[in-house]
């Protein structure tokens, strides 16, 4: 089932298309891979698909819903959720009070209180945060800020969750963790489409691929055929396939 539709997308920034005529589709319960070279549009996109930049041209749905240029807040709480490549949690508030933020918005907010401490601590477990809930944000090593920036997003429940280039400055054993995190947030039933220059994270956990250069869409298919694609390999891999 169609979870997410994107038809023909543009933004222009000073005359420079940033996003030329992008369309492509997310079923429910897909993981999908954004890559492309820097300035190839992936953040720009996101940016257009959770409401902070208006696209000049084309439409976004949601769950058939028809969400272009709405306010970020309504897309949240629709049902999308976002992390950004520089993360700021609330530094001098505990992983669980930051959370639990969280969870006052999105599409399902907490009942009160106790439930938000719940669902909260819930949250962190799943990330691999739950023995340092009572730490404060400001004391963590950046790979404990990139699991609470994603807590935080899952806190508002999304259906949908957008993941910009989490996995920069982890190191072998990090980037394992955060494959099996995306995979278990996939098992837990909510979407992803996942921009990354780490291909061994994209070539892990990605359904497809999708490939931009210079704001344009040239591949869309499988990590196998995306990695094998000539073109790709000539704009953005250089002389070697992924795999």
């Amino acid at each position: 089932m169609k979870l997410l539709e994107i038809r023909n997308i543009s933004k222009a920034f000073g005359g420079v298309l940033a996003v030329n005529r992008v369309s492509f589709n997310l079923n429910q319960g897909e993981v999908l891979g954004l890559i492309g070279p820097n300035g190839a549009g992936k953040s720009t996109l996101f940016n257009i698909i959770t409401g902070i930049f208006k696209p000049d041209t084309g439409t976004i749905r949601f769950n058939k819903r028809d969400i272009t240029g709405i306010a970020p807040y309504k897309i949240c709480q629709s049902g999308i959720a976002r992390t950004f490549q520089l993360v700021k949690p609330f530094s001098r508030l505990t992983l669980l009070e930051n959370v639990m933020v969280g969870r006052a918005y999105g599409g399902q907010p907490a009942r009160n209180i106790r439930q938000a401490r719940m669902e909260s601590a819930q949250i962190l477990a799943l990330t691999g945060l739950g023995n340092k809930r009572v730490r404060v944000a400001g004391m963590l090593s950046l790979v404990d800020r990139k699991r609470l920036e994603i807590a935080r997003a899952l806190a508002t429940r999304p259906q949908l969750l957008l993941l910009d280039e989490m996995m920069a400055g982890l190191n072998p054993a990090e980037l394992d963790d955060a494959i099996q995190l995306i995979k278990a947030i996939r098992d837990s039933g909510i979407s992803l489409i996942v921009v990354e220059h780490v291909m061994k994270v994209i070539m892990g956990i990605s359904d497809r691929v999708i490939v931009l250069k210079v704001g344009e869409k040239i591949a869309d298919g499988t990590p196998h055929e995306v990695a094998r694609d000539r073109q790709v390999i000539e704009a953005y891999l250089g002389e070697k396939p992924l795999c």
